[in-house]
């Protein structure tokens, strides 16, 4: 019988995880650097624009805004609110949850 000879790179040429080692080409289309966003509008606190909007626990409809559907507080990063205000609407949605004004998760009913 003849023995069986198998293909199989110099330990040198292997990565520990058993793939050769060398560039990789199996990440795709999107591999290269990456590319720059176009411009956007920075966004503005909407609280300090307009002073006379305030933020209340007791107005569920300005605090809507806020909040995602499965019930999360939006971050300031994409509501583009200043730390000031958002710290201040997080207080007013958690009170309003308390109260049951704003729902607590996803699955409740808002009134």
């Amino acid at each position: 019988m003849s023995e069986a000879t198998t293909t199989t790179s110099t330990p040198s040429t292997m990565r520990p995880g058993g793939r050769p080692a060398g560039p990789r080409n199996d990440r795709g289309p999107g591999s290269g650097p990456r590319k720059k966003r176009p411009f956007q509008r920075r966004k503005i606190c909407r609280f300090c624009a307009e002073k006379e909007t305030t933020i209340d626990y007791k107005d569920p409809r300005t605090l809507r805004y806020f909040i995602t559907e499965r019930g999360k507080i939006v971050p300031r990063r994409i509501s583009g609110n200043c730390s000031k205000h958002q710290r201040e609407i997080t207080e007013a949605i958690k009170r309003a949850r308390n109260l049951a004004l704003l729902p607590l998760a996803a699955g409740h009913i808002l009134p």
